[in-house]
């Protein structure tokens, strides 16, 4: 396990040209260790240039990165360990596929920690069970996949290396919702079972709601929110001014509660209105 720590940081994009724009702005934010994150806020908000931060993609203009209380930028020799700690997949990383067969690609990864063969066999498998890769597809070319499968392979890529801090820029982007559960499912699997922290980007409430135990909420560069789920979600009217939202089930709870059924204004999944009626309809049956 692992937990950064994001301390002041800034980062202008073209700075000292016309074309200068403040992406991140004094920014101080904790990755809890073992904790799945989410990351949401409305476009140009400063998301994917803070996730690149986290494993040293990009350098802050000022602020530190800290990985477990140590300067990621203070040896920029330890960087490339920095980057096997702290695992990145980018948005779309199916277009990164390159290799012969799925399981060389997701194998990359661990061939360059120069791990055996055997190790890195038994990530391999390991990694592709996680991201829903099936045995059968290892050793097709990826260029066979279907989007879907491409999409999980890549995030299989990443997940072989067994970063301490798994960090994805919208992995379900793009995919059905079979799709979306299937991948978001496992990544929090994978970091259940392996202890892993895991940061995860999405424009979409509902899967933040039903995958993250804390939610960052960034708006103009900036920490707007932090907290549970259920401390993000509460502040409904603060969420909307910022051009954010809620979950569409809590609207729907929150609707039914002003007609006059009391389902509570904490629910934020589909399972949370179903168990919130039937705890109704028993309470209505005594």
């Amino acid at each position: 396990m692992a937990e950064i720590r994001l301390e002041g940081v800034s980062y202008t994009y073209g700075r000292g040209t016309p074309f200068e724009a403040h992406a991140v702005k004094d920014l101080t934010l904790t990755i809890e260790e073992g904790k799945i994150t989410g990351i949401i806020g409305h476009t140009g908000s400063g998301k994917s240039t803070l996730v690149e931060m986290l494993n040293g993609l990009i350098k802050p203009d000022s602020g530190r990165v800290m990985l477990d209380g140590e300067d990621i930028w203070a040896d920029k020799k330890k960087l490339r360990s920095v980057r096997f700690r702290v695992g990145l997949v980018m948005q779309y990383p199916e277009y990164q596929l390159f290799d012969e067969t799925v399981r060389a690609d997701i194998a990359f990864g661990p061939h360059n920690m120069g791990l055996s063969e055997e190790e890195t066999d038994e990530r391999v498998r390991e990694a592709a069970r996680f991201a829903g890769v099936g045995e059968e597809l290892l050793d097709k070319s990826p260029f066979e996949l279907s989007g879907g499968q491409k999409r999980r392979a890549a995030v299989a890529g990443v997940m072989a290396m067994r970063p301490d801090v798994l960090v994805l820029d919208e992995p379900a982007a793009g995919l059905d919702p079979k799709g979306r559960a299937s991948i978001l499912s496992g990544i929090r699997e994978y970091s259940g079972a392996t202890g892993a922290s895991v940061v995860i980007v999405s424009h979409s409430m509902e899967d933040m709601a039903a995958y993250c135990d804390r939610i960052a909420v960034l708006a103009d560069g900036g920490l707007a929110m932090y907290g549970t789920r259920e401390e993000i979600f509460a502040r409904r009217d603060e969420l909307r001014a910022i051009g954010l939202g809620v979950p569409l089930i809590t609207d729907i709870a929150y609707e039914l509660s002003s007609l006059g059924v009391p389902l509570g204004d904490d629910i934020y999944t589909v399972r949370g209105v179903a168990e919130s009626i039937a705890k109704l309809i028993k309470e209505r049956e005594r």
